[in-house]
């Protein structure tokens, strides 16, 4: 029994080692995670405060207030009032100062970074001898991290069965032959990919649908715009996933080879998108490559759908890119694809 068992472990070691493409990607991908967690963090530590300004001054730190010495404090210039005052409702701001008029500022009061930013402000004034500014209060339920974050997971998730479901499957379709048996049919490239896409559409806003309202049941997250609106976001979000994951697996005849691909696609997208934190606080080159990657604009209009109660106009932008590149990616797909 044990020289059988061995016998076995030989072969399939040799079929290991033997497949240079599977085992340089183990080798790879913690390196590449290494180094791209190095790029994502090596910006500056984050200010202890955040604090919005309304201010006629181009440059805020000529604003006449003492507050805006005080070090470890992140000013912001905001440009219109009401839009700072539901980032102080939902806790995004610890408080707005409003040096336009006459000097006034807005805290929550449940806030407990809001009262220390405050303390620290009227601290500043008093030593200075300046007038206090007026006190103004707002109330609004804290954006629980489960809220900014359900946005993501679901494109996640999304993204996970976009890339599996169709590259890894193609590639095996393809070294078991059935794609050179589907060659001999009137079937085209671009056909097969297109039934490809719908099909796997249909499972993946299937399992979103479920994941998203057993999710709610449990958690009751945030979700201020319209279902209509983060559906559409979510059907160009998925289309575009579908195809990149098609373009990785238009040549591929290893299922090692498309696995160590898609880690390669996938898990940077998942690091440099915004889904797990926000990417205000990484390094200028990190904040560059989350731009081009189709998975930031995705978990950016569904967040501004859910947490922001945006309409189909405000995110029409990032519904548009992401039917534009799921188009143009279906199209290089299929004239990459080989049946054989």
């Amino acid at each position: 029994m044990w020289r059988r068992i061995l016998a076995i472990l030989r072969a399939r070691n040799r079929e290991f080692y033997r497949d240079h493409a599977g085992l340089g990607w183990n080798i790879i991908m913690p390196i590449v995670f290494v180094f791209g967690f190095a790029l994502i963090f090596s910006g500056e530590p984050e200010d202890m405060f955040k604090v919005g300004i309304l201010t006629d001054y181009d440059d805020i730190s000529r604003a006449e207030s003492p507050f805006l010495d005080t070090r470890h404090i992140d000013f912001i210039r905001m440009d219109s009032a009401a839009d700072a005052i539901t980032k102080i409702e939902r806790h995004q701001l610890d408080l707005l100062l409003d040096t336009t008029a006459e000097p006034r500022y807005w805290v929550n009061e449940h806030s407990q970074k809001a009262y220390l930013a405050e303390r620290l402000m009227l601290a500043a004034y008093a030593e200075s001898g300046t007038v206090q500014p007026e006190r103004q209060t707002v109330s609004g339920r804290a954006l629980r991290y489960v809220d900014w974050v359900i946005p993501g997971i679901l494109a996640m998730n999304m993204m996970f069965s976009c890339f599996w479901g169709v590259g890894w499957v193609i590639v095996r379709y393809r070294k078991n032959g059935v794609l050179r048996r589907l060659q001999a049919t009137p079937l085209s490239a671009l056909e097969f990919l297109s039934a490809q896409v719908l099909s796997r559409l249909a499972v993946v806003l299937t399992a979103t649908i479920v994941v998203y309202a057993g999710a709610d049941i449990f958690l009751d997250f945030v979700m201020r715009g319209s279902y209509v609106t983060l559906f559409i976001v979510y059907i160009t979000g998925a289309v575009c996933l579908i195809s990149m994951g098609l373009i990785i697996a238009a040549r591929l005849r290893t299922e090692e080879l498309a696995d160590g691909l898609l880690n390669v696609f996938s898990w940077p997208m998942l690091l440099l998108s915004g889904v797990w934190f926000s990417m205000e606080g990484t390094s200028p080159i990190a904040q560059l490559l989350s731009e081009l990657m189709p998975l930031t604009h995705l978990v950016n209009a569904a967040r501004a759908v859910m947490i922001d109660g945006a309409g189909v106009v405000q995110v029409l932008p990032e519904i548009a890119l992401l039917s534009a590149m799921g188009l143009l990616l279906l199209l290089i797909a299929a004239r990459l694809f080989r049946w054989d």
